[in-house]
Parts: C-alpha cells; sequence; structure tokens
C-alpha cells in the first residue's frame, strides 16, 4: 500500500491510523499548492480530486476521502480496537464523532479558514464559530482519556488532528482538550507521525 499525504493535513489522521494499527505502507509526500508529490510525480494522475489522504491498495486501486480510509485501514486490523466491531454501540458512537470532526470542525471551520479563495468575512466566521464547537467537543470529552469506549480509536486520530492543527492555527484549546492533545501526542504513534510529517515538511521548504 501507498498513503500519500501532505504534512499536517486531515491525511495525518489516516498517518496516524496506519502506524496504530501496525500496517505497512510506504508514506508519499505531496505538496497541495502545487499537485506533486515528493518525487516529482503529478499528483492528479493518483487522484484527480487532488486532496489527501489517498491510499493505493495491493491491487492498484485507489481509495480517497479521509473517513472512508481510516475505516479502510482499521477494519485491516480489527484487533487493534481503532474501529469497534459492526453491530455495537460504540462503533456507531465512533462514527458519530467522525461525522463530527469531518463536517462541524474540518469543513466548516478549517475548510474555510484555509481556503485562499474564501473571503476575509468568511474566515473571520469560520475562526468565530470554532471554538464554540471545540466547547461542545470538551463538555462531551470530560476528563476521559478517549472518545469512545476507554481506548484510542479513529475517532481520536481524527480528532487529534483537529486539535493540532487548531494550536497552529494560534486557537487556543479548551484545557481538557489541550491536557488531552498532550496526552495524545505522547503516544508513539502520534509522535512519530508528527516527527515524519515536520521533516517532510522541512525538507519541502
Amino acid at each position: 500500500m501507498e498513503l500519500y499525504y501532505a504534512p499536517f493535513a486531515c491525511s495525518l489522521a489516516s498517518h496516524i491510523t496506519m502506524r496504530e494499527a501496525g500496517l505497512d505502507a510506504a508514506l508519499v509526500a505531496v505538496t497541495l499548492s502545487s499537485k506533486k508529490t515528493a518525487d516529482g510525480r503529478d499528483y492528479f494522475a493518483v487522484n484527480r480530486k487532488g486532496q489527501v489522504p489517498a491510499l493505493r491498495l495491493d491491487d492498484g486501486s485507489v481509495l480517497t476521502e479521509n473517513t472512508a480510509v481510516i475505516q479502510y485501514l482499521a477494519d485491516l486490523e480489527p484487533t487493534s480496537g481503532l474501529l469497534p466491531a459492526v453491530g455495537t454501540p460504540d462503533r456507531y458512537r465512533v462514527l458519530e464523532w467522525l461525522s463530527f470532526v469531518s463536517t462541524e470542525i474540518h469543513k466548516a471551520c478549517f475548510g474555510v479558514m484555509f481556503n485562499p479563495e474564501s473571503p476575509a468575512e468568511a474566515k473571520a466566521y469560520a475562526r468565530a464559530t470554532l471554538p464554540k464547537k471545540l466547547e461542545h467537543v470538551a463538555s462531551e470529552l470530560g476528563e476521559r482519556e478517549f472518545l469512545v469506549g476507554g481506548r484510542f480509536t479513529v475517532a481520536d486520530a481524527y480528532l487529534t488532528w483537529a486539535l493540532n492543527l487548531a494550536t497552529l492555527a494560534k486557537v487556543d484549546l479548551p484545557p481538557a482538550l489541550q491536557r488531552y492533545l498532550d496526552r495524545m501526542k505522547s503516544r508513539a504513534s502520534v509522535r512519530t507521525a508528527l516527527e515524519v510529517e515536520g521533516a517532510a515538511a522541512a525538507q519541502a521548504g
């Protein structure tokens, strides 16, 4: 498998999931502004949407969309517990969190804030609404270690990316979420993924 990612983009969630599951996949960095891979290939030839992540499977087919990729990776190693079994309440709680992070935080806020074509008013509104959504997450999380079921799941991988990006965007996190992010960053999978992506970002300049 090949996992195409852009440093610190939402593909970080897939990168973390891959490492948590102990899966072997080649990592291919993508520069989103140029749509080029680190080795100079046209990324549109991999994913016509030009977005990350993309996962090239062993049969040559390509899977896209972050929530689809992280669920696929988790299901490759069901004993990891990254995605609870079908039919269990915890699975649907994980999917509920994936939906919230994807729609309410990722697309509604970051998707507008970091889009160079967004009007200044739209960016300001997205930034202003983000803290309310983070407060909701904080209130639901409380002092629990993880979002669902007392263990790390793909929902935590996705939220970890979102909170990390929020800090990069100079958004203050509620105290409960700052503690949560600190815990997540202490995990080997998260720490390694951040180090790898930081090195790729530095190399890209």
